[in-house]
């Protein structure tokens, strides 16, 4: 099982331990993780947009490597997949 976490400044929209998900894709983790209940439904808007792709503000890691399909999430997951959602901050 595959074990997803958010970083803590995603932490103040929602209070997440890290949780443990069976999953062959990155879509499909996803998609589980946001059914969890209420306050993870409300916190897939802050992720994902309309389309239900990744928001450009945000970052996906996925065994420290940054995901590369931002539209359909399709990248695959080991057993022992960690991944980590983080919202990219720029500036100086």
């Amino acid at each position: 099982m595959a074990t997803v976490e958010f970083t803590s400044n995603l932490d103040r929209h929602v209070k997440s331990r890290p949780h443990r998900i069976e999953a062959s894709t990155l879509r499909d983790l996803l998609d589980q993780l946001f059914a969890i209940d209420r306050d993870h439904q409300r916190l897939k808007g802050y992720v994902l947009d309309d389309q239900n792709r990744l928001r450009e503000h945000m970052l996906i890691l996925i065994d420290g490597r940054p995901v590369r399909d931002r539209v359909h999430l399709s990248e695959p997951l080991q057993a022992d997949s960690k991944v980590f959602i983080l919202q990219a901050l720029s500036g100086g």
